[in-house]
C-alpha cells in the first residue's frame, strides 16, 4: 500500500475563517514556542489604545458646543474626584457630585423632566468622543410623543451612580447616563447606557438596566436609542428599572416587523 505523500510548507489553519467575523484574538498561529511578531504587535498596540482611552481627558467645550448645534441646552458638572489619578484610585468619589456644583444644581429651579441625559468619561473618553453626539441625536429624535426631556449634563471624571445625585437634584423621573466603558483590547471607544427609575443617591447596580457596546462596531446609536425608548416607556408603565425589568425590545421589534420586510421600531 502506497501512503500518500506528506505535505510540505505551511497548511491552512482551519480556525483561520473565523477571524473574518470577529475581533477576538483567534488562530494567531505560532513561531516555534511563541506567537508570530507581527501578532505581539498588534497586541502591544491594542493594549496602548486601552491604557490611552483610560487616560485621556474629555474636551467638554467641544463636547458641549457640538450638543448646542443639536438644539440640546447643556450643563456642566464634575465629580468629587479632582483629577483622573484620584478619579482612578477612589472611585467613590467618582459617584458623587463636586460640593460646589451640588449647591448649583441644588439651587437651581427644579421644572422637572421625564428623562435626563448625563453625559460622562468614565474610564473612556474616546468612547464619548466617538459616540456620543449621534447617540443623542438619536435619542432626542426617538423621543416619544408628550415626553419632557431635560438639559444633557456633561459630567467629568464622573462614574454611573453620579447621575443619581445628579437626576435628583434637576427632579428627573429617569435618568440615562451615556458614559466611557471600560476599554477592551478590541473595543477603547465602547459606550454603555444605564437608565435608573427615580434616581436618588443610594440607588445599587441592580436597580439599572444597562445597553452597552455602542459604537461603530458593535451597536448602532439609532438602535440603541430604541432600546432605551423601549425601557422608558416599560419603566414608567412598571414604576421601575432594574432586575425587575427585562429588556424584551428585540422580541417586540421581530413582532412589529412585517413578513420579510424591514425590523420596525414600536
Amino acid at each position: 500500500m502506497t501512503l500518500p505523500a506528506p505535505s510540505i510548507g505551511p497548511q491552512p489553519d482551519p480556525w483561520g475563517d473565523l477571524r473574518a467575523h470577529t475581533a477576538a484574538r483567534l488562530a494567531l498561529g505560532r513561531a516555534g514556542t511563541a506567537i508570530p511578531t507581527r501578532e505581539l504587535l498588534d497586541f502591544g498596540l491594542a493594549h496602548a489604545q486601552a491604557r490611552d482611552a483610560v487616560h485621556l481627558p474629555l474636551d467638554g467645550d467641544a463636547l458641549a458646543t457640538q450638543l448646542t448645534d443639536l438644539g440640546c441646552a447643556t450643563l456642566r458638572v464634575a465629580s468629587a474626584a479632582p483629577d483622573r489619578a484620584t478619579y482612578l484610585l477612589r472611585p467613590d468619589l467618582g459617584r458623587r457630585l463636586d460640593a460646589a456644583d451640588a449647591r448649583q444644581l441644588g439651587d437651581a429651579p427644579q421644572a422637572g423632566c421625564d428623562l435626563l441625559l448625563v453625559v460622562a468619561d468614565g474610564l473612556s473618553a474616546l468612547a464619548i468622543e466617538r459616540n456620543a453626539v449621534p447617540l443623542v441625536q438619536a435619542i432626542v429624535q426617538g423621543a416619544p410623543q408628550g415626553w419632557h426631556m431635560g438639559p444633557v449634563v456633561i459630567a467629568t471624571q464622573a462614574r454611573v451612580a453620579l447621575g443619581d445625585e445628579v437626576g435628583a437634584l434637576l427632579g428627573a423621573r429617569m435618568v440615562a447616563v451615556l458614559i466611557g466603558e471600560r476599554p477592551g483590547l478590541s473595543s477603547p471607544d465602547s459606550l454603555g447606557i444605564y437608565l435608573t427609575w427615580q434616581p436618588q443617591v443610594g440607588r445599587s447596580d441592580a436597580e439599572r438596566n444597562c445597553i452597552s457596546n455602542v459604537r461603530a462596531e458593535g451597536l448602532a446609536p439609532a438602535a440603541a436609542a430604541a432600546r432605551l425608548w423601549w425601557l422608558c416607556v416599560e419603566a414608567r408603565r412598571l414604576g421601575l428599572t432594574g432586575i425587575g425589568l427585562k429588556d424584551r425590545s428585540d422580541a417586540v421589534t421581530l413582532e412589529a416587523a412585517p413578513s420579510g420586510g424591514p425590523l420596525a421600531n414600536g
